[in-house]
């Protein structure tokens, strides 16, 4: 029972004791007259609310007659209040219009189209998604207990994950700003755009979404855009006009780092869909080579099944089939803070060192091939360079070439850079100075790799971690 109702029983007891002997018709009317009595009014201001609150909640639906009237009772003295916050409901919805009017161009988790938020603002909690989490193989040499193969559950390997948790999310952060970076290029690269402008697009979306700070967060090397028969380390130079074609196949080779954690990971881009069965060998190829490796794992088992797995393609071009071949002198590599190359090489074809993998470290592991000889040589003019990791003093005694040192080691440190980086930080008439840094040592130069003339080639990478308990392929994404 409501307490209306109650209310109405006590107060008709009470009046029907005070009288004596009523007749008939003054009885129907003392029990009439309880029906007729209006619920005095709510001033209480927490009931209003209430009485609101139940009203809106209600609706137009069932309810009891003593509700109905309570909610009546609660509507006339609310009568107002109620076309105000039917008002302000008006208002905030079209206020939360606006919003969306001028979130058009945003996308679900807040990032823009073309993407312009930095990931740091977009996890705010500086908690980075993970990527893909694997188990580590068994060693194909030791299918024994040396392993550690209960690494998921084991304390102590999981007391060491959360050790390096920082470590780890500054890597995340890095592969969040590639992946984001690389899926919108994907999307922005037509046949007709130059280079320059490709790469220039690219770095500048890389920049925002890194939050590019000088040394502390920004792009770990050039913007590698190899075409057809060049296989790695092409960017255009300033007043390059190579342009995209239809037939065209270009490797996308782009770097992202945080307090030099870097992330090497790269793709390749065709329009024409003669060149599928080419890019599905070299991506399987890469995947083949990311399950191989893992901790105590020897990296010449890697190359072996990365060969065996690529070479297994043939590709039709034009009417002529080709067998995929890997390319021999291109590999994978370990990657160390400020340190593309840390020093341990995955190769991609059998007969590699039997160096073992270790715990802890970072892996690039990436795989290219081709349709030509399967071997790379320099070619074309150079415009990748990188500052000596292990270089001693050397006394330079061109003012030019301190100078040129100077821009270096304030804007890049021991990363890659390209000439047009270069230009960007100010740096003016350095080509006899750099070719004097190159020549004592300090710097060293990476000239374009590049096959037989004709060929194609294609490049899939992807950067690992080899934690204690998993391997984590970071840059893994939706798109490959």
């Amino acid at each position: 029972m409501s307490a209306v109702v109650e209310e109405t029983k006590v107060a008709g007891n009470a009046e029907a004791t005070n009288q004596e002997a009523p007749s008939n018709n003054q009885e129907a009317s003392t029990q009439e007259e309880p029906k007729k009595q209006k619920k005095p009014k709510p001033n209480n201001k927490k009931l209003r609310q209430e009485a609101a609150a139940k009203k809106a909640a209600d609706g137009g639906g069932e309810a009891g007659a003593d509700n109905e009237k309570e909610e009546k009772a609660a509507g006339e003295v609310n009568g107002e209040s109620a076309t105000a916050g039917g008002d302000g409901e008006k208002k905030s919805a079209n206020k939360k219009k606006n919003k969306n009017k001028n979130k058009a161009g945003q996308k679900k988790g807040g990032q823009t189209e073309p993407p312009t938020v930095p990931i740091a603002e977009l996890f705010p909690d500086g908690n980075f998604p993970e990527g893909e989490i694997m188990k580590h193989p068994v060693p194909k040499d030791m299918p024994d207990d040396r392993t550690a193969i209960d690494r998921f559950t084991s304390e102590e390997k999981r007391a060491l994950d959360r050790m390096h948790n920082d470590i780890y999310q500054e890597v995340r952060q890095a592969a969040e700003a590639h992946r984001q970076t690389r899926q919108y290029m994907q999307r922005y690269i037509k046949p007709g755009m130059s280079m320059i402008q490709i790469c220039e697009e690219l770095e500048n979306t890389a920049r925002r979404l890194i939050g590019e700070n000088g040394l502390e967060a920004g792009l770990a090397f050039p913007t590698g855009c190899s075409l057809n028969h060049c296989a790695a380390h092409y960017t255009p130079n300033a007043g390059d006009t190579t342009v995209l074609q239809y037939d065209d196949v270009c490797k996308i080779d782009f770097g992202t780092h945080i307090k030099g954690r870097i992330i090497d990971c790269a793709f390749t881009l065709t329009f024409n869909d003669k060149y599928d069965k080419l890019l599905e060998a070299v991506r399987e190829a890469t995947n083949t080579g990311i399950k191989e490796a893992g901790i105590d794992v020897r990296l010449c088992d890697i190359g072996a099944a990365i060969q065996e797995v690529m070479e297994s393609y043939e590709v039709e071009l034009d009417g002529k089939t080709y067998q995929v071949k890997a390319i021999r002198n291109l590999n994978g590599h370990s990657i160390s803070p400020y340190r593309i190359h840390a020093g341990k090489t995955v190769p991609i074809v059998k007969g590699g060192e039997s160096t073992r993998m270790e715990e802890n470290e970072f892996y690039a592991i990436e795989t290219f091939g081709s349709t030509g000889r399967g071997l790379v040589h320099d070619d074309m003019d150079c415009s990748h360079y990188m500052k000596n990791f292990d270089a001693p003093f050397v006394p330079l005694r061109l003012q030019s070439s301190k100078q040129l040192l100077g821009t270096i080691n304030k804007h890049f440190g021991t990363l890659a850079f390209c000439k047009r980086w270069l230009d960007r930080a100010g740096a003016t008439k350095y080509q006899m100075a750099l070719k004097d840094l190159c020549d004592k040592g300090v710097v060293e130069a990476y000239p374009p790799l590049c096959d037989i003339k004709g060929c194609y080639t294609a490049q899939y990478e992807h950067t690992i971690m080899l934690r204690p308990t998993c391997k984590e392929v970071v840059s893994r994404g939706d798109d490959y």
